[in-house]
């Protein structure tokens, strides 16, 4: 595991997804990407304007209608007491049922708008998970050399999701709102204009009072964000690090270190906590001042008889129905920037420059042998810095190759060329007298199994891992690969045998098990070359001996490539290419090395002499 996977989420940038306040930096441009990329739902996103504008107006007609309700009752209370008349049941209970009408109209509609706008931003996660998903596979490896992998999970899991969640909230809300406050303004203004200009006087007042508030809490907010990824990290740390902690008694620091950082959450999360929670009361305040302008406003209007006394409930409904949707568009407006920040990133990385997975009329890996050579080889992972100068070197199939040299020298290098994780900047690398670049990409890795100094395997039955390079084996195969690995014997030791499922870290058998786990794998895919990074530094002397010995096996026939960490054993190889500062310095097989007395011969003399 690299240092940048132990630092956890405060190491790892963008790591966290989309915090609060995060804008994107071209929101129009983002806005129109992501409107063209759901052009493709644009019958379903129809029928949901239709059913969000229709249920919308069918609830702003209920107040109108039940304030006839109101007047009818006020009516027949004055006519009783006057004994001119009572009241009309009749006409009362018609106006009910259609105002109870429109209302359940106005919730199938609603429900309906949701139930499609849910699909279409589902399914546009959907199929951005799986764009993602396959953009990763045609990514060239100098992208993940320059990305955590906090970052690229990060576009899978939290900006996704934030697309979603705010896709299928935001687009609906702003519907609605923008509906309902141009259609409660229209019924206000029917009502009566002058109550509408009086309810219209404490929108400034409103505004501004929340604007004053959110100005304030926009940075305890991004504060509380921040400080919260930091106690997450930390946690992280301690937890995946508590043994070294304890070894080095360093509770104390770490305790006073984590209190600092969770004083400072506290402080930011208790500000912009408190703040935000100020803005219902300040709105309710103003919205109590327009409902007492409103009553006294309106019982005057019903005294001069310019308008009815159910008008006066049906316009206090409609006040409060006006406000709310202000303060939806509002919060609409701050998704719809996590929204764009969300989606820029996403197209940012759909956008990646790719590397070609085809080649026109592909050379077929049917029937070679594994011969490789390297002709005239340059490479650096920058133009400006060659690190392979006009490396030659001929491999016959069945051939062991050696790649040696200290940490750091750039021994990887040399494989990732090969398997064209990287492309030579002049020459070419050879298989069987074709160049690799006239290989499909995933045909030429077909003929390559390797076994890393990282063992991998992935949460699923023992059978499936070792199936992983040949999913069609038979049961029959997957124990001869086993037994040639020297692994089955404990396979048969454990619960389940091969149907026993690995956990997430594979923690649930030894590091040499899992070693010879990865052998039997490629062993059972039967590659023409190999590729060994020797893996035996972390393991016991015994186990050291069987994975050597299962190794050896494996390359019986096989053209390999071993990165080579102990030199005692690769002296039977081939040819040995001894890496230095990222460049090739010597090439030849053991006694060829040893006595030319340069590098080789005294990385292998300081190798004896620590062993002697």
């Amino acid at each position: 595991m690299s240092r940048e996977q132990r630092r956890g989420p405060m190491g790892r940038g963008h790591g966290h997804g989309m915090g609060p306040g995060e804008k994107a930096k071209d929101f129009k441009g983002t806005i129109k990407k992501l409107v063209r990329y759901m052009s493709v739902y644009k019958i379903q996103m129809l029928f949901v304007l239709i059913f969000a504008v229709g249920g919308t107006i069918f609830n702003i007609l209920g107040p109108k209608i039940l304030g006839k309700a109101t007047t009818e009752i006020f009516n027949g209370l004055v006519s009783r007491v006057s004994g001119t008349g009572g009241m009309d049941f009749e006409k009362i209970g018609r106006i009910l049922l259609l105002t109870l009408g429109l209302y359940a109209v106005s919730a199938v509609f609603s429900f309906i708008q949701g139930y499609i706008m849910t699909g279409i931003s589902q399914k546009t996660t959907y199929r951005f998970r799986k764009a993602i998903s396959e953009k990763i596979s045609r990514m060239p490896m100098s992208y993940f050399d320059k990305m955590t992998y906090g970052e690229v999970l990060s576009r899978v899991t939290n900006d996704v999701d934030t697309l979603g969640q705010s896709l299928n909230q935001s687009a609906t809300q702003m519907i609605t709102s923008v509906t309902q406050m141009v259609g409660v303004l229209i019924m206000m203004l029917s009502i009566s204009p002058l109550m509408t200009l009086v309810a219209l006087l404490m929108l400034p007042v409103s505004v501004a009072m929340i604007s004053l508030i959110m100005a304030k809490s926009q940075k305890y907010f991004r504060g509380q964000q921040e400080f919260l990824g930091n106690v997450n990290g930390q946690v992280e740390e301690v937890y995946s690090g508590h043994n070294i902690i304890k070894a080095f008694n360093k509770e104390e620091e770490t305790i006073e270190s984590f209190e600092k950082t969770n004083q400072q959450l506290y402080d930011s999360a208790w500000k912009s906590q408190f703040l935000s929670g100020m803005m219902m009361p300040v709105m309710q305040f103003v919205g109590n001042l327009g409902y007492v302008g409103v009553a006294i406003l309106g019982g005057y209007l019903a005294i001069k008889q310019a308008i009815e006394v159910g008008d006066i409930q049906s316009f206090t409904q409609y006040v409060r129905n006006f406000t709310q949707p202000i303060q939806q568009v509002a919060q609409v407006a701050n998704m719809l920037q996590s929204t764009a920040a969300a989606s820029e990133r996403v197209f940012a990385f759909l956008e990646e420059t790719e590397e070609d997975q085809t080649v026109p009329d592909p050379v077929s890996v049917d029937g070679l042998q594994g011969n490789v050579e390297f002709s005239h080889v340059h490479f650096g992972y920058h133009p400006e810095k060659t690190i392979i100068h006009d490396f030659s070197a001929k491999v016959k199939e069945g051939q062991k190759i050696a790649i040696v040299g200290p940490t750091g020298a750039g021994k990887t290098t040399m494989i990732k060329l090969l398997m064209r994780f990287y492309d030579v900047n002049s020459g070419a690398i050879l298989i069987d007298g074709h160049d690799v670049k006239d290989f499909n990409r995933s045909e030429l890795r077909m003929m390559f199994g390797m076994v890393l100094q990282d063992t991998w395997l992935f949460h699923g039955s023992i059978r499936d891992n070792i199936r992983y390079g040949k999913l069609d084996a038979t049961e029959e195969e997957v124990i001869a690969a086993a037994k040639a690995a020297r692994v089955h014997r404990f396979v048969q030791t454990l619960p389940g045998g091969y149907d026993m499922e690995l956990n997430e870290e594979a923690s649930n058998v030894s590091q040499g098990q899992k070693q010879l786990l990865t052998i039997a794998r490629a062993i059972l895919a039967d590659p023409k070359i190999l590729i060994l990074d020797e893996a035996t530094s972390s393991v016991d002397t015994r186990t050291e001996i069987q994975i050597q010995k299962a190794m050896d096996t494996l390359m019986k026939g096989r053209t390999s490539f071993v990165i080579a960490h102990r030199l005692s054993t690769i002296r039977d190889a081939d040819l040995i290419l001894v890496m230095k500062d990222g460049d090739i310095v010597e090439q030849g097989n053991h006694e060829e090395l040893i006595r030319k007395g340069g590098f080789y011969a005294e990385l292998y003399n300081s190798q004896f002499e620590k062993t002697a």
